[in-house]
């Protein structure tokens, strides 16, 4: 029996997914200390149900996806809107320095899973499935690239990237703390205690939000979007392979600049909801189809593959960011962040470094800032990029 959902049902399906996700998390302590998001949690037991009526041959399900597309592009376009200049003068050198790591830990993270895949004779796709697309990127960006690989022949390679966005957050919370601590205590770096001092990234804000400026956000969302159709369209007509957010995230990083260049304030809260609005609908939307029977043939490459990213950023923050970032107690910290983001996302990152500041009694300022700013801001963007150089190359 197949289930055929028009675009309504399938959006009051991914909705009911999210509340039963959010649900799962608040019972489930487990799945809320490894910061995994209510829609993969919904979506992921979803998708065994998928599996288990396609084992079983009776029943499967076939899904209108037309707005998956359309939250996929607002979601990124708002994160066009954070790659603001004049912040990361802000931020400083070390800012700057951390985020030139990042880009680093990008590259390398797709060369380990390109070289892996070619050694098990897979698509160099593959390895980019189980490279930065899951990893730094997390679940958001497997969702806009998994079926670019797929248009591209690479079978099940949409599924594998979302597989292994769960996996890294997970070992993103896990692998974070032993590394940040271990540097911590082998170099002596805790010293005597400092006063607390907790930087206003990391303070959880109640934002107030009204109609007019909802609508005002709204607006400029789409107007970017629109104005991305286009420069998507001209990457097309000159050859490059290029997600379909990549323009509305090129066209919001202009407006942002433009807007910081003029002194002219943006509604940053109210994009920012409306684009956490949008990933929630499309991760729901993007995991409840997805086809976990694809993974079978794909399982010992995949998990070698996985657990060797997961030694090179164990390895890459213990003594590359470690060293490059001052060798001191908040480049401990940041390595121990670089952990969580770098393996699962942002949040992974802030309860690492929240669980050794509090252990050790010491605040740690740079690293607060420093952190959030590359790891929920900037990355993202330069991730996308870095993923089509190399998608472009092995077309």
């Amino acid at each position: 029996m197949v289930f055929k959902l028009d675009l309504i049902q399938t959006l009051a399906l991914a909705v009911f997914i999210l509340i039963i996700g959010d649900l799962l998390r608040k019972k489930i302590k487990l799945l809320d200390h490894f910061c995994i998001p209510a829609p993969v949690v919904g979506g992921i037991l979803f998708s065994l149900i998928s599996l288990l009526g396609y084992t079983s041959k009776t029943f499967t399900f076939e899904f209108d996806e037309t707005l998956k597309d359309v939250f996929l592009i607002g979601f990124f376009t708002t994160i066009g809107f954070t790659a603001s200049l004049r912040l990361l003068k802000k931020g400083g050198i070390q800012a700057f320095i951390f985020l030139l790591v990042s880009i680093v830990l990008v590259i390398v993270q797709n060369v380990l899973g390109i070289g892996l895949a070619k050694l098990f004779n897979l698509h160099p796709y593959i390895g980019l499935a189980t490279g930065s697309t899951p990893l730094v990127g997390g679940p958001g960006t497997s969702g806009a690239f998994g079926p670019l690989f797929e248009q591209a022949g690479v079978k099940g390679a949409a599924t594998i990237a979302m597989a292994a966005a769960t996996f890294g957050l997970v070992m993103g919370s896990l692998t974070g703390g032993p590394i940040g601590k271990a540097l911590i205590d082998r170099n002596k770096l805790a010293g005597k205690n400092e006063k607390d001092c907790q930087d206003e990234t990391v303070i959880d804000k109640l934002i107030n939000l009204d109609s007019d400026s909802l609508l005002k956000s709204a607006i400029i969302i789409v107007v970017a979007m629109g104005i991305g159709t286009i420069i998507s369209k001209w990457f097309v007509d000159i050859g490059l392979t290029f997600p379909p957010y990549i323009g509305g995230m090129l066209a919001a990083a202009i407006i942002r600049n433009i807007y910081d260049f003029t002194n002219k304030e943006l509604v940053l809260e109210e994009i920012e909801s409306l684009g956490n609005i949008c990933l929630a609908f499309f991760l729901s939307m993007a995991l409840m189809s997805l086809k976990l029977w694809q993974l079978a043939d794909l399982a010992l490459p995949m998990m070698v593959i996985l657990l060797a990213q997961v030694a090179l950023m164990s390895l890459f923050a213990y003594f590359v960011v470690f060293r490059i970032m001052g060798k001191d107690y908040d480049a401990a910290i940041i390595a121990s962040g670089t952990c969580g983001f770098g393996l699962g996302a942002t949040a992974n990152a802030m309860a690492n470094m929240e669980t050794l500041t509090e252990k050790y009694n010491k605040s740690a300022p740079r690293a607060f800032f420093a952190v959030p700013l590359v790891g929920s801001l900037f990355i993202d963007f330069f991730n996308a990029f870095a993923i089509t150089f190399f998608m472009n190359i092995f077309k």
